[in-house]
């Protein structure tokens, strides 16, 4: 009896040294929909093929994340976080993450300033942002400013999105800078919209109420996101992008690691491959999101979708610390005054 077991024992000791070591795993929270299935194709293949880890997805939003964060004092499951700029920086001022490292980064260099935070806590893989958008079997020359939104060949035949929505923010101060105001003085672009709603076909909540729009031809032009235009276009919606010369407004989603994690040097190696040229180019194509990597080049017909290059340099990006601040504001005066 005590022959066979040591016999027993001494097979499964074999089998279990047989056995690879068990694959380590990161923990990534991140945007749900096609932002995280792209991420597994354009981010996660890579590398675990590079490292023998395993990545480890959990879906919420920015504000599912940083609330989790907020309740275990930073010591969340997460190694990496993906949230938008004006969570992240909430999180950084209430010390929920820890410093990155440049040096252990690759491509960080490469990178427009923009996607840097300044105090190395979170960096930027991607640009989007808010543009026009239209209608390529209607509009047979594209918009080259903000102001053509206000023109009357385009009346009964335009969309504008609702303030609930970064979209609607986002066009809010658009439309105070092309009228001399501001970020800080944003009432003209409150007059401005007001002058443009006779105009307007519909005023939407949810982004993708535009494509059945845009397919019959019931509008020609609209406000609407960088990521969504490319992603109808390829689709075969008659929809393309036009770049203001007064600039599109940026929205920069970022990548940070919470200061619970112990795995910041795999966590780097993972921000690394979401930064290689390699990385962009994929997610660009199949997410339609701008690079953050200068050095990535893009086929024509996809940078004329995509906040690229001189689109890029071009782009202003609302400080989201007083966008958030003024927002209960702009909100309550567009319930009174537009929306009415």
């Amino acid at each position: 009896m005590t022959t066979l077991r040591s016999i027993l024992l001494a097979v499964l000791l074999t089998a279990t040294l047989a056995l690879p070591a068990s694959a380590e795993d990161l923990v990534v929270a991140i945007f749900g929909g096609s932002f995280v299935d792209n991420a597994k194709k354009c981010h996660a293949q890579a590398f675990e093929k590079a490292t023998g880890a395993t990545v480890k997805y959990v879906l919420g939003s920015s504000v599912q994340t940083a609330a989790k964060l907020r309740a275990t004092g930073g010591r969340a499951e997460f190694d990496v976080t993906y949230m938008d700029s004006q969570i992240v920086k909430q999180m950084k001022a209430e010390g929920l993450l820890q410093p990155l490292e440049p040096a252990k980064i690759a491509h960080w260099n490469d990178l427009y300033d923009v996607s840097k935070d300044p105090g190395n806590q979170w960096v930027s893989l991607m640009f989007a942002g808010t543009t026009i958008a239209y209608n390529t079997t209607l509009v047979k020359t594209p918009p080259t400013s903000w102001a053509d939104l206000w023109k009357p060949e385009y009346k009964g035949k335009l969309a504008i999105p609702d303030i609930s929505g970064t979209s609607g923010q986002q066009f809010l101060i658009a439309a105070a800078r092309l009228n001399g105001g501001s970020l800080e003085n944003i009432a003209p672009g409150f007059e401005a919209i007001k002058k443009l709603k006779p105009n307007v076909q519909m005023m939407y909540t949810q982004p993708d109420q535009l494509i059945p729009l845009f397919e019959r031809g019931d509008i020609a032009i609209a406000v609407w996101y960088t990521d969504r235009t490319g992603a109808a276009a390829s689709k075969g919606v008659p929809v393309a992008a036009a770049y203001p010369k007064e600039g599109a407004i940026g929205i920069v989603p970022t990548v940070s690691i919470p200061k619970g994690s112990q795995k910041k040097e795999l966590a780097e190696k993972y921000i690394s491959v979401l930064l290689s040229p390699e990385g962009q180019l994929c997610y660009a194509q199949t997410q339609f999101a701008g690079p953050s990597n200068k050095k990535v080049k893009l086929p024509p017909d996809l940078a004329k979708l995509l906040p690229y290059g001189e689109n890029v340099e071009r782009m202003y990006f609302p400080d989201t610390d007083v966008v958030a601040k003024k927002l209960p504001e702009w909100a309550e005066r567009w319930g009174r005054e537009i929306t009415r």
